[in-house]
């Protein structure tokens, strides 16, 4: 992505991330042979967080602080100093101190905070060790600061809690490093395809912006064999969602 489609992605200015560059409080991408930055998920995820962090009142020093701790001890402190500092001020601030109040009561993680729907999502996924549902659980982080809704979040509720699901992602991890021929690729992508509920595609907006590039990206998050899992899913959902528009 260019910085114009990440800026747009993640609802912030062009000369914001200008400036976290400046500061050093977002790592600079890779260029282009033409000098062009270009900016890949793990660049959304962190801007994203940047984003949530500076929009519950947190100062750029004290985001810094919290994205360096990666246990989520420092936020759980900052968290606390905001939240006495905000009880002592007017009414406009309430909605933000619910946000914290819902923040302090259970574990903070670097990726937090996060809409209180999408918390009561994550609140259900079980603990797993596997890189794909830690990639997965970030895109869901970031689709929230772009504008993810409640009802896609509770459509994806049964998949949280299904213990298929997690054997997907152990056959998705176990991918990792291996060609883009392998033969378990095209049988993992129809069952990942099949475990995603009609309620989930029903919730994502047809007619919502497309981020030019964010495909792209999100694509390069994965290793190749993995990519093009991820590829063929969601080939194979568009086709399930033109048939259904069809019938």
């Amino acid at each position: 992505m260019r910085i114009g489609e990440i800026a747009e992605l993640v609802g912030v200015t062009s000369r914001a991330i200008r400036h976290y560059h400046h500061i050093g409080l977002l790592p600079e991408p890779g260029r282009r042979a033409n000098g062009y930055r270009v900016y890949g998920v793990r660049d959304a995820v962190v801007l994203a967080r940047i984003r949530r962090l500076t929009e519950i009142g947190l100062g750029l020093d004290e985001v810094r602080d919290v994205l360096a701790d990666a246990e989520g001890r420092e936020l759980m402190e900052v968290l606390a100093e905001l939240d006495a500092d905000l009880a002592r001020q007017e009414s406009g601030i309430r909605e933000r101190r619910r946000r914290l109040a819902r923040l302090l009561d259970g574990p903070v993680s670097a990726e937090e905070p996060v809409s209180p729907a999408l918390a009561e999502l994550l609140g259900t996924v079980p603990a797993t060790g596997s890189p794909t549902a830690a990639k997965d659980r970030e895109h869901l982080v970031l689709l929230d600061t772009t504008g993810g809704g409640s009802e896609l979040y509770a459509a994806l509720a049964p998949l949280a809690e299904d213990p298929a699901v997690h054997a997907l992602y152990e056959r998705l991890d176990a991918l990792d490093g291996a060609p883009v021929d392998d033969p378990r690729i095209p049988p993992l992508a129809a069952d990942l395809a099949a475990v995603v509920p009609d309620g989930v595609l029903a919730a994502i907006p047809s007619d919502g912006p497309v981020m030019t590039g964010f495909g792209e990206a999100l694509l390069d998050d994965y290793a190749p064999a993995q990519a093009e899992v991820v590829r063929r899913m969601m080939a194979a959902l568009t086709a399930r969602v033109a048939g259904r528009a069809a019938g």
